[in-house]
Formats: structure tokens, C-alpha cells, sequence
């Protein structure tokens, strides 16, 4: 059996093949054995097939998770013309689902990762408080956009489409609350300018173990999915609220 996990070329593998080997030859399995409970550091010198059965794992499903770890989910859409229900849709089902998966296994990578190599790389553990903070910043964030900013956007939308009054949000203007997000978003991304500048652009020392530069892989995708992310509320959503909101009470 053959697994396809490199984008740009295809590595024949079979069931015999060592995690470790697998990991090394793409980082960003690492991910897929972690979802599993594999360990693919200093336990990934067994065999794929005896992993799966280890932990009581689908080799299919595994194989399948594989096969498509280097799919990139970002293609041209023209979000700019996109309703705007669709986009919020969007941006909780896609980068707000992104980011809840994310976090616990980057947690656990970093606090490893802190824990066992701190002593010699100073760096990792302002790297494991720095995305702790993140992490806990993200999770508050989400929540008031999913409960409060994007439900009345999308009465602002019902509105305008409907021919119907606005009720009066009880925090004023949508810009209140747009405001205080893009202050929010301005504050996770001065972390992780200050992360990328710690990992060094997430470059991992040449000695680095494979936990080690899974954490800073997770950490170099993790921070494009937020640009991207941030990209579609500050540059598309939010200018689109605002304009929707004063048409409607003008």
C-alpha cells in the first residue's frame, strides 16, 4: 500500500515504514499522528502499521489524513463579492474552526517542547507563555464575534434584503464592536511578530528533535491562517458593516 504525502512529488510508503521516518520526510505529519495519539518523537521509531494498532488506530483513515496534508484549502475566491452571511460562514466554518483545532495540539507541542529543551534554547519557553497568551486571547475573541459582532451583521444584512428596521444593538454603532475586534486582532499579531522573530522566522535549530520542529511548523501555519483570517474581517467584513449600517439608518 502507498501513501502520497508530498505536494510536489510522491513518496511510496507502505504499512512497514517507521512514524519517525514519515515525519521527518514531512513535518507536517506530525499533526496527524498527534490527532491519533502516535507518538512520532522519541516513540516513532516503530512501524506505521504497529502505531495504528498500538492505538487503536484505522491504518485507512490514517492513510487518507496523509494523503492530504499538504492540500492547500486557500484558493483565489473573490470574497469581496461574496453576500455577506456567506462570508462570515466562511470565516467561522473554515479559520474559527482552524484555529479552536489548532490550539490544543500547538499547546502541547510548545509546552513540550519548553519543558524538555528550555534549559538549552532560552526561547522556547518565552515562545510556549507568548502562545499561551495567544491561545486565551483567541478563544475570548472568537466567542464575541461569534456571538455578538457576526449575528448582527447578518441582521444588518436581513435588513437591507428584507426592506425591514433595524432594532438598535445594544452596544451603539457596529463600529463599536469592530473597534475593539481589530484592537484585538492588532494585539494577537504583535505576538506572534514577536514568535517569529524568537524561532527565527521558524527556522528549528539543525539538532532539533521532531516534536521540536513540528512546534514550530504548527506555528509558522498557524500564523498564515491568521493573516489570512484577519484579512477577510479587517479588509472585507468590517468596511462592508460599516457602509451596510449607515445606508440603513441614513
Amino acid at each position: 500500500m502507498y501513501i502520497c504525502i508530498l505536494s510536489n512529488s510522491i513518496m511510496k510508503i507502505n504499512e512497514n515504514k517507521t512514524v519517525a521516518e514519515v515525519v521527518s520526510e514531512n513535518i507536517k505529519a506530525s499533526n496527524v499522528f498527534k490527532k491519533h495519539g502516535i507518538d512520532f518523537c522519541c516513540g516513532g521509531g516503530i512501524s506505521i502499521e504497529k502505531a495504528c494498532e498500538k492505538n487503536g488506530v484505522d491504518y485507512a483513515t490514517l492513510e487518507r489524513e496523509l494523503m492530504v496534508v499538504d492540500e492547500n484549502p486557500n484558493r483565489n475566491y473573490d470574497y469581496n463579492n461574496w453576500d455577506l452571511n456567506f462570508l462570515i460562514d466562511h470565516i467561522v466554518n473554515v479559520h474559527h474552526t482552524y484555529v479552536e483545532q489548532s490550539i490544543p495540539i500547538i499547546l502541547q507541542y510548545a509546552y513540550k517542547v519548553a519543558t524538555v529543551h528550555g534549559h538549552h534554547y532560552e526561547e522556547v519557553i518565552k515562545i510556549n507563555q507568548l502562545f499561551q497568551e495567544a491561545a486565551s486571547d483567541l478563544a475570548a475573541h472568537l466567542k464575541k464575534e461569534e456571538l455578538v459582532l457576526f449575528p448582527f451583521i447578518k441582521e444588518l444584512n436581513k435588513a437591507e434584503k428584507d426592506g425591514t428596521e433595524l432594532s438598535q444593538a445594544h452596544f451603539g454603532t457596529v463600529n463599536n464592536p469592530i473597534n475593539m475586534m481589530e484592537h484585538e486582532h492588532e494585539a494577537v499579531g504583535d505576538i506572534f511578530k514577536t514568535i517569529a522573530q524568537l524561532t527565527n522566522n521558524y527556522i528549528p535549530p539543525e539538532d532539533a528533535c521532531n516534536t521540536f520542529r513540528a512546534l514550530y511548523a504548527s506555528l509558522e501555519e498557524f500564523e498564515q491562517d491568521l493573516h489570512q483570517h484577519i484579512h477577510l474581517e479587517n479588509n472585507i467584513l468590517h468596511p462592508k458593516a460599516i457602509a451596510l449600517e449607515k445606508k440603513l439608518t441614513a
